[in-house]
């Protein structure tokens, strides 16, 4: 079974809920999700620290990224987490993974595609396969006529705050479930997995069951 990490920074608790969504999707694929937020208390003198979720990073098959959009570039929480990503380099731990990202703002004025442009520029230093957005898995929102081809996972909706909850658009979380099982899809692909249905899933953990009875 795939391990995928996502690795993610929310502010007001929309791009935690996408980070959910997509761990969802993972774990519908037949895939393992471990969610992984940066926090405040990692930060220390501007400096991120936290070795256990490197050594979590570094053993997993992929690594999706997240992120809220700031205007003028990344979230500084991240921009830290991505500094302290250098051993990863040089130990080469997170060469030939899979990669992937998401970033979410309601306001139009925010680079949410510069925010996935950093996350695919620091896989693609760190010598990982990029996972890009199957358009045939667009999902029709309110925030639809917003959105240029490929801004998905880079999400809008309407609203005043930057990483908002109450602003998300229900669709942007089924895309984001759709993201994960794509994602795990890649990773299994690449692995010369084969992955499962749900349904085939839900029926043998249901006999699994019964054999126990």
């Amino acid at each position: 079974m795939s391990n995928i990490a996502i690795v993610y920074y929310s502010q007001g608790g929309a791009t935690a809920m996408i980070a959910h969504s997509v761990a969802q999707g993972v774990n519908d694929a037949g895939a393992h999700a471990q969610l992984l937020s940066i926090e405040p208390h990692q930060l220390i003198d501007g400096q991120w620290h936290d070795e256990a979720v490197l050594t979590r990073l570094a053993a997993a098959d992929a690594i999706i990224f997240g992120a809220p959009a700031f205007p003028g570039g990344i979230a500084a929480p991240v921009r830290a987490f991505a500094d302290a990503t250098t051993g990863m380099w040089r130990a080469r731990s997170w060469r030939n993974k899979v990669a992937g990202g998401f970033s979410f703002s309601c306001r139009s004025a925010d680079d949410k595609r510069g925010t996935l442009d950093f996350f695919a520029a620091l896989a693609a230093k760190q010598g990982m396969v990029w996972a890009d957005v199957d358009e045939s898995d667009a999902v029709p929102s309110a925030a639809a006529s917003k959105r240029h081809p490929g801004d998905f996972p880079a999400v809008m909706a309407s609203g005043m705050e930057v990483d908002a909850a109450y602003a998300l658009d229900p669709a942007d979380v089924i895309a984001g479930k759709q993201y994960g099982r794509n994602v795990a899809a890649l990773v299994a692909r690449l692995a010369g997995e084969v992955l499962e249905s749900p349904a085939v899933l839900a029926r043998r953990a249901l006999e699994a069951a019964e054999r126990r009875l």
